[in-house]
This record gives structure tokens, sequence and C-alpha cells, in this order.
């Protein structure tokens, strides 16, 4: 007797849509068929009138840091609800939480290694599964000694900044980036050019434009494509395979288009919040402030059309949980950056993606399970086949439902989508087999998720 069988559903694939059944046992998928086929199951689950699709991966999260308020438990028991069944979230070096009154507490002391044993202790009352970005926040040599056991250990990217002031000099980034390349790793790189930020930044603080509205002209479209270019061409000349997080502009696109022949070498993503919000938000709220800033409506239809051509190949949350009373300050600039957003975005996602702009249930699992699965080796992720994991998602496509920050598992007490209606609704989440959501509410137990290692990628099977 087998675990469950998911019968009468819609199974998407990357590559189409298929009326079969699924057999699940032992975590993970046995069959895809006919349930009159499969042997008995002790649960039959009916998934009549919806799509079944893999879990999302979602490779962009802050989780338990500096740069978020939600610990494991409470950010990954949002992203369950939202269809997410793999997060893969930051293991920052030289940065420890110890002191629960500070946002930035950093050590220069502090190790990579150090950094992926704290989280992986941490991350033990994770409800979906878990993997790490390698964070690296100085310029210190010394960790390039460290990138070796980090791969061994299944942390095969690493994540780097080129502002603020855990930003990276070009000059560690050359360094740097052959010795990633050596180890067969992905260099992660949230790029703008720190030097434009901060002159702008001073500029509007000197004039007292507190307003959220001047925000957008603090970290312009250009400083974005100019670090780009810098990062994506040092990339090249060492052979590492480069990820750009993030990707918010037209320019910025074009920029990795420009480098890009078959996604071998440089891949993309961009988020639900480019694709769905643009600046005029800044007009009335302080809430949507992030970075890069929402850009213009231009710049959302352009995140499409990369997507569509497949210069951006990953849709993302960069979620982060913060509250009111952390983002409604006097001036923008004493606002905290980022927005949560890991339960809502996959039904945001699919009502602007898929209901309003026609595109197909197989580009939404493209672009939110199986290449971010693909792109960082979570080899058994992102895909309904036989012999992988049972990380399921059954969708109902014709649920509406008004995004409401009173439905957050997260610690956040607001959404930047707030009062959205939406076309399009999570019932049901598996993680391995285990049912962590049913109708719409988390019952799985916190510590259920695992850490998961991850292969290095092979970019040339895309």
């Amino acid at each position: 007797m087998i675990d469950m069988i998911i019968a009468n559903g819609s199974l998407v694939s990357p590559d189409g849509i298929t009326d079969a059944d699924l057999a699940i046992d032992n975590g993970q998928i046995v069959a895809v068929g006919n349930e009159e086929t499969f042997s008995a199951a002790n649960r039959r689950l009916d998934a009549s009138g919806r799509y079944v699709l893999p879990g999302v991966v979602d490779p962009h999260v802050h989780l338990d840091c500096y740069y978020s308020n939600d610990t494991y438990e409470t950010g990954t028991r949002a992203a369950a609800l939202g269809g997410v069944t793999t997060c893969i979230t930051f293991a920052w070096q030289a940065w420890t939480n110890d002191d629960e009154d500070s946002m930035s507490t950093f050590e220069e002391d502090g190790t990579l290694l150090e950094a992926i044993d704290r989280h992986k202790r941490r991350a033990e009352s994770s409800l979906v599964d878990i993997a790490f970005h390698g964070g690296i926040t100085r310029d210190d040599p010394a960790v390039l000694d460290e990138l070796e056991t980090a791969v061994a250990e299944g942390v095969t990217s690493f994540k780097m900044f080129t502002t603020y002031e855990h930003g990276l000099d070009n000059g560690f980034l050359d360094r740097l980036f052959p010795a990633i390349a050596k180890h067969d790793g992905v260099a992660v790189l949230h790029t703008e050019d720190d030097a434009v930020c901060e002159a702008r930044t001073e500029y509007i603080k000197e004039q007292a434009k507190g307003d959220p509205k001047w925000y957008p002209d603090t970290r312009p479209d250009y400083a974005e494509a100019m670090a780009a270019e810098d990062a994506v061409r040092m990339a090249q000349e060492a052979g590492v395979k480069y990820y750009g997080i993030h990707t918010s502009s037209e320019v910025a696109a074009d920029v990795l288009a420009d480098f890009q022949d078959d996604g071998s070498e440089v891949r993309a993503e961009t988020c639900t919040h480019y694709t769905t919000l643009d600046e005029s938000v800044y007009e009335s709220s302080y809430l949507p402030i992030i970075a890069p800033p929402l850009r213009e409506q231009a710049d959302v239809d352009a995140m499409f059309e990369h997507l569509h051509d497949g210069v951006l190949s990953i849709v993302s949350t960069d979620h982060v949980a913060f509250d009111r009373s952390q983002k409604e300050v006097s001036n923008w600039w004493d606002s905290t950056f980022g927005a949560n957003s890991v339960q809502q975005s996959l039904p945001v996602f699919h009502d602007e993606a898929v209901v309003k702009r026609g595109f197909s249930y197989p580009f939404l699992v493209r672009v939110m399970c199986t290449n971010p699965a693909q792109t960082f080796g979570l080899e058994a992720k992102g895909t309904l086949e036989p012999g992988t994991d049972a990380d399921i998602v059954v969708f109902d496509p014709e649920a509406t439902q008004t995004i409401s920050a009173g439905d957050n598992e997260s610690v956040a007490d607001f959404s930047i989508y707030e009062g959205r209606e939406v076309t399009g609704r999570v019932e049901t989440t598996l993680v391995r087999g285990e049912v962590v959501v049913d109708d719409g509410t988390v019952v799985g137990e916190s510590g259920y998720g695992e850490f998961r290692e991850r292969a290095c990628p092979d970019w040339d099977t895309a």
C-alpha cells in the first residue's frame, strides 16, 4: 500500500499540461498515470478542477537575519501557505544576530563556515525545506579558503553586494570570481553602483525631500545597469556562473542580454513586485521601499518581455519581514528596505501573468519551480517526475481572494499587495509527501523541513 494518490487533477510540467494521477510513497513521486493501475493508497486527494504544480522553489528569501524579522518558523509557515516548498536563504559571513535588539550585528572575525553552521541550527524549526547561499560581506581574502568546504557542505552559491556598507569592491570581486569558478559555484550579485546611490541620497537629504515619492530618484536604473555590466563582465572573464538577483529595470536586463548566449554562463531573476507594481505606489506609501526601487510601468512590461525571451528565467520574492513601525517613518531614508511577499507571490504572479497577460501554466512552472531548482542544483525539486521529491501544490485557478495582512503567517503586519483582488489560490501544499497546508490552513509541524545540500548545477543542460 502506498501513502497517497492525487487524482483527477491537471498536472503542469515545464512543457505542458496532462490530465493524470500521481502516486506518492516514502516522500517521493513514484508514478504518474491512471490511479486504476496504482497500488491502494492510505489517502486519496481529489484534485478535480485544480492544477497540480511542483512546489515553488524560491531562491531569494531572507529569514532570521538582519534583513528580516521572520524566524525560520514564521517565514516558512508563510512560505507553505504560498505553495513554496523550498526556500534558499542566506548565511551571512560576519553576522551573528546574538543581540536581538540590533538589526545589524556584524563581527569582523565571523567566518562564512560559522554562518553556515549557525543557520543550519536555526533552520531546524523550518516547516519547508531550506538551502543557503553563502553571504560574503567584506573584502577579506580569508574567505577564499572557506569556499571548498562550503561547496562540500552543499552550499554551492555565494551572494555578494556592490553597494551598502557590506558591499565588495570590484578589485576583490575580480579575485573572488575565479575562486568561486574553481569550485564550480554560482556567483549571486546584487548590483547597484554605490557611489551613484550614495551621492544621490545625500543630495535628496540635503533638500529635505523625505516623502517616499523621492526615494526612487536615489537609486536610478542606470546605477543598477552600471554595476551589473561591471560584475557580469568580470564574471565572464573569470569563467564563473553568474546570477543577477532582483532585476528591476529594462536597462539592467538589457545589459544581461548583451552578455548572455544560451544561459550556460549568465542567468538572472526578477521578483513578483517588479512584475506587478510600479513607482506610483511611492506617492502614498513607505511600505514598498525596497532596493532596487520599483520602476516605471515600461520596466514592468520589460520584465515580462525578458521572462518570455529567457534573459530572465526566474521569479523570486526577495521576502523580507519588517513591521509598520520600521517602515512608516518621518523621512524615507529612515525606513527599512524590504517587503514580505513569500505567502502571496504565487497567487499574485498567477493573477498578473496568467489571468491578465495570458501566459501559460507551463510558463508559470518554469519560472517559479523548475528553473530555480535547476539553476541552483536542487536536483529532486521543481518537477513532478517519478523519483523526485513529492513537493506538490494543488492550486485552484478560479478561486478569488483579496490580499490582507491579517492573514499573514509572517511576523510582518503589512502587505504591499494589501487590498489587491487576485484570482488563484493555493489549496494544498505537500513537502516530501507530507501535507503541510490543507484548504489554505497550515497543518504541518514546524521542524519538518530539512536542510538540503545542493549539487554544483550544470547550466549546460538548461
